[in-house]
């Protein structure tokens, strides 16, 4: 029997797309494998707090992505509010495809991505890769450890460069932000190291980051960012904190400057 082959125009052909309605939007996202497929299906489910934390926006504000992966929300707060976003993600195939959906939903008006890492320090050094497929995470800049600071096998190391946030605003590269999104899988705390002086901003309202509670560096997090002003719904960390699984104890914390 004979088996059944593309041609290389056919295969050009073959364009994966998921789409989600969201009010009068349609977001549109590149779905290659199971793993972009599925970010779009638990899109509304995985972090609904993200996404009632970017309804509160308003049209114009300035959000700063860290660790954008393929841009789920990147995408959904520059469409559904007409935010402007600057997003960072260094994993190669992620970053591909998050200019690809910023194209596919002609956003690039709205969005600008960078390839580059933000933690606090700037310069070349490896991107450990827990895994090397399109949407993958847990990835890790400088250091070979996985979300709970241990060490772990990579499956691949790519060269990458980074820098600070305190340093793209002072450059006049990204704007003072309105908000931050910070989801790097453990090295959070360098990236709000490399952000000390952007925090203390007052144009910017609100901050989330995805802390590891079980981390003593992550706890002190906490602490410091209420010491600069903000404030946080025990609501809202009841929903986001989980209590089971792999990543127990992992969950979205947003600051707020209203909640002071």
């Amino acid at each position: 029997m004979q088996s059944a082959t593309l041609t290389i125009e056919e295969y050009e052909k073959i364009i994966p797309y998921t789409d989600i309605i969201e009010g009068a939007h349609t977001l549109r996202y590149s779905t290659p494998n199971t793993m972009t497929q599925w970010r779009v299906q638990s899109l509304r489910t995985k972090e609904p707090d993200t996404l009632t934390w970017i309804a509160g926006f308003q049209n114009g504000d300035i959000l700063v992505d860290v660790g954008a992966n393929v841009g789920m929300y990147t995408i959904w707060a520059a469409k559904t509010r007409e935010v402007q976003v600057f997003a960072f993600e260094p994993e190669s195939q992620n970053y591909a495809l998050l200019n690809k959906n910023i194209y596919i939903n002609q956003m690039s008006g709205w969005v600008r991505a960078y390839s580059v890492a933000l933690s606090d320090t700037e310069g070349f050094s490896d991107l450990y890769l827990s895994q090397f497929s399109a949407g993958g995470s847990c990835h890790t800049f400088g250091e070979q450890v996985d979300f709970n600071l241990n060490p772990f096998n990579s499956a691949f190391n790519q060269g990458c460069y980074c820098t600070t946030l305190d340093k793209l605003v002072a450059q006049g590269i990204v704007p003072a932000p309105h908000h931050i999104k910070i989801d790097v899988d453990g090295i959070e705390h360098k990236v709000i190291k490399g952000s000390a002086t952007t925090l203390t901003n007052p144009k910017l309202q609100s901050v989330l980051i995805e802390l590891n509670t079980n981390l003593e560096l992550h706890r002190d997090l906490i602490s410091y960012m209420k010491g600069l002003g903000y404030g946080l719904s025990q609501e809202q960390l009841n929903i986001a904190i989980r209590t089971s699984g792999t990543f127990t104890g992992v969950g979205n914390h947003i600051f707020r400057r209203d909640l002071a």
